[in-house]
């Protein structure tokens, strides 16, 4: 074994730390900074001066995307959503020097800028930062009014086609400021491992890095650990250096993993005898990863299949913009889908993801970037690669070295330089050194598609675990010959892609379809892609394989594969099958309505007995007289009924259904699944219930109904109360129903929207993926018997009324109370 290899493995036997919530603020005094903005949308000269008139810039608080306004239109490129996300744009705000401000720092941290954003105060240039998904922070203590007004400006310049999905644009995560001594806790300044955990007791190794002149002072740093329910456990008080450091011990310790994610607190406090300088709060969690080349992934000693999805940064709808509800509704339905882990597709992630997969026992593995020198877009980081990577990476890791959450770094996805033997592995050892200068507890990965060329070039070595992207005729012997020492993990896996409640007969694969839209019989796929049935068998071959991560949970603005273009092709634009213009990958649809495939990852993901039954039943006047009934469980065995009578029981494993398959190096036509159970029905209208057993006792059951014609709007609020804090949401499913209350499947009615009270209209939704319909709107389409109202709370108590009229059926209401 190498030496880095032996390193690799004695650091993986750690367990980590993590910071405080929003990247380690001193709690007692960060800010936001969020309120009382203008903004302009377009070249403004001199808008950097304090005196510029922007008198005719509306008001904006942040965080802001400005693109998701729209409109759609085809002369923006669908591969980055069909929407005005580049240009320049202005924010400015005016605000007073900070009441006791003299003589300390005054520091403004921006979450994430999208992107190239530089920024003035009172006129005076401070900085520039290129990467939108980075975060950064500015001391502008020297550039403030001793007392009264001053004036923030900052301009961003997003560029066409630097991007291969929807970046978003503006000022798209939080802004906050603090006022703190000049010796104090340096941003991102504590570092805390485990690096000895048992039972009985955990060694708590903290590093903190201060800032200040330390030249004569009487400083000292008192370190208070307090466990998951508030109780102080451990303390230790150092004398200050610029790098102070101790250790403490918590006795009992609570573990953090993917059942019960405790959290613990680390207090940092600086003293000048008496005088508090700063407190920085960190959440952390104990817990030790181990990986194997030939056991796989074991959290707290206990073996874990990885049960990853990928996911872009944006919140559907709602565009770019960080909202903390969002992301909490987005990871909860995941979880249901039984995802245990999370790959940030293809940059780093919010603070607010982070927090959340902490709380919510989801792991994570950090992504820095998309590309590297080499362009995959004319206009891609690749053009700030040389002088900002290092940089980029290496906040990236310093900003979430200590959540318990993440357990990989990942340094690149699917990078042009895996052709080049010399740049690739140059550039890969390169980062990943990067990486390790900061953190030795956990493994860097790589998304490696080009197999097997970074594999026989070495460039794959240069990382501790190989990822392979959509390679899984490859597990095993063959990627052993180059790797015989690293894990792999299946980095980006299937790649299936469909539309919610969309049906097309016979089962065929095919490339594209005139409708825009993708079967959801779950086997439709680009050239590189395959039903996910094909990676269920591969691993369950081989079970040292870490996991999967599938292409993708959710579905994303921009990239609508099969539609409109080629993947990294640099010049082109996909708008050759507009209005397709958003992702058709999700097993969840834009708005969070599961399709088929989150089922048949259930299926095979959760314990918790479950059964699903596909497609819908009203079939009369289509010309399909015969319909494939497909069902997915967890169960031993699913029973059909038609109509009331059995069709026939399937054992799952035993009874297979073949479907269609073809893709890269994949030598047959077909699959004969055992992951899916099938019947060939006879259409009579009503009813399709099936039934799972488990030992012969029915467990779970499903029953769809062949549905009347639209009758009425449902509506049903995910949330009935709120914080009143202006940025809550509640989402509201809108369903289409019959005279008897059963769904309709195939309805489009158009649905308008009345919102009173205490809460607006944050955005609307349908899922489909081929339509220019505005998502800022008070109307929408249903999508094949579904859309979503999304509510956003006011920032004053009240109830929220809410009514939805369509024509020729009848209304509904609902009241949401915002607290």
């Amino acid at each position: 074994m190498t030496r880095v290899m032996m390193m690799f493995f004695v650091a993986l036997t750690m367990a980590l730390a993590v910071p405080a919530i929003a990247a380690e603020p001193s709690s007692e005094y960060r800010e936001s900074f969020n309120d009382g903005w203008l903004f302009h949308n377009g070249e403004a000269p001199g808008a950097e001066a304090s005196d510029f008139d922007d008198s005719q810039w509306r008001p904006q608080d942040l965080p802001h995307d400005w693109a998701i306004e729209g409109p759609f239109d085809i002369k923006y490129n669908a591969r980055c959503g069909g929407l005005p996300f580049h240009g320049t744009g202005w924010y400015r705000k005016t605000f007073d020097t900070p009441a006791g401000s003299k003589g300390k720092a005054v520091l403004v941290t921006f979450d994430g800028a999208m992107y190239d954003a530089h920024v003035w105060v009172n006129g005076q240039f401070v900085g520039n930062r290129p990467y939108g998904y980075i975060e950064f922070q500015f001391d502008i203590s020297k550039y403030l009014n001793d007392e009264g007004a001053n004036t923030i400006a900052v301009r961003l310049t997003p560029e066409d086609l630097s991007s291969r999905w929807y970046p978003g644009a503006g000022i798209y995560r939080n802004v906050w400021i603090d006022v703190r001594n000049p010796v104090r806790v340096d941003q991102w300044g504590t570092f805390v491992t485990t690096p000895q955990v048992t039972d009985q007791a955990a060694t708590v190794s903290v590093e903190t890095t201060l800032t200040g002149d330390l030249t004569g002072a009487d400083v000292q740093v008192k370190y208070e650990v307090f466990d998951p329910n508030g109780k102080v456990v451990a303390t230790s008080t150092k004398p200050a250096a610029e790098k102070t450091s101790t250790q403490l011990t918590v006795n009992d310790p609570m573990r953090w993993d993917i059942e019960s994610p405790h959290l613990y607190r680390l207090k940092t406090t600086v003293l000048s005898g008496e005088e508090t300088l700063d407190v920085v709060q960190s959440r952390f969690g104990i817990r030790t990863l181990e990986f194997s080349k030939d056991k796989g992934f074991a959290l707290n000693g206990k073996h874990t299949r990885i049960q990853g999805v990928c996911l872009h940064h944006d919140n559907g709808p709602l565009g770019a913009i960080v909202n903390r509800r969002a992301i909490e509704r987005k990871l909860q339905i995941m979880k249901q889908m039984g995802v245990n882990s999370v790959r940030t597709s293809h940059n780093p992630p919010s603070n607010e993801l982070l927090d959340l997969c902490d709380e919510m026992g989801i792991l994570v593995q950090v992504e820095a970037f998309d590309v590297w020198m080499k362009a995959k877009v004319p206009n891609g980081y690749n053009k700030f690669f040389e002088e900002w990577a290092e940089r980029d990476i290496k906040d990236m890791v310093r900003r979430d070295r200590n959540h318990p959450s993440v357990f990989m770094w990942s340094i690149g996805n699917e990078i042009l330089e895996q052709a080049s033997k010399e740049d690739g592995n140059r550039i890969a050892k390169q980062l990943n050194d990067y990486v390790k200068s900061l953190d030795t507890t956990r493994p860097t990965t790589c998304g490696f598609n080009w197999y097997p060329g970074p594999y026989a070039t070495g460039m794959a070595g240069q990382v501790d675990i190989a990822g392979m992207n959509y390679k899984p005729l490859a597990y095993g012997d063959p990627v052993n010959a180059y790797l015989p020492n690293n894990p792999v993990v299946g980095s980006e896996t299937s790649s299936c892609t469909s539309s919610r409640g969309v049906y097309h007969l016979p089962i065929e694969k095919y490339q594209t379809h005139e409708s825009k839209q993708v079967t959801s019989y779950d086997i439709i796929g680009p050239p590189w892609a395959y039903p996910p049935d094909i990676e269920f068998d591969a691993l369950e071959k081989h079970p040292e394989i870490l996991g999967e991560y599938v292409w993708t949970g959710f579905d994303y603005l921009g990239e609508p594969t099969p539609y409109g273009g080629k993947d990294n092709n640099t010049n082109g634009y996909w708008n050759e099958d507009w209005p397709s213009r958003s992702s058709y990958f999700g097993a969840v649809d834009l708005c969070g309505f599961p399709k088929d495939r989150f089922y048949l990852y259930q299926s095979q993901w959760t314990e918790e007995p479950m059964v699903h039954v596909l497609p819908h039943w009203n079939w009369e006047n289509t010309g399909h007289d015969t319909i494939p009934v497909i069902a997915y469980s967890n169960c031993d065995e699913v029973e059909l009924f038609v109509n009331g009578e059995s069709a026939g029981r399937r054992i799952k494993g035993k009874d297979l259904t073949k479907i269609p398959v073809k893709f890269n190096r994949y030598e047959k036509d077909h699959l004969m699944s055992k992951y899916r159970m099938s019947w060939d029905v006879p259409f009579a209208p009503g009813s399709l219930r099936v039934v799972g057993y488990l030992d012969g006792k029915p467990v779970a059951e499903k029953e769809i109904k062949t549905a009347g014609a639209p009758a009425r709007v449902k509506l049903t609020p995910d949330r009935e109360e709120l914080a009143a804090d202006g940025s809550d949401l509640s989402y509201v499913t809108v369903r289409i129903e019959d005279a008897e209350g059963n769904f309709c499947p195939l309805a489009s009615n158009l649905v308008r929207f009345t919102v009173d009270g205490a809460g607006t209209i944050a955005a609307v939704g349908n899922g489909n993926a081929a339509t220019t319909a505005p998502f800022i709107a008070n109307q929408r389409e249903a999508f094949n018997g579904l859309c979503m109202l999304i509510i956003k709370s006011a920032k004053h108590a009240g109830e929220i009324t809410i009514r939805a009229e369509s024509d020729g059926l009848q209304a509904d209401h609902a009241s949401i109370d915002a607290k």
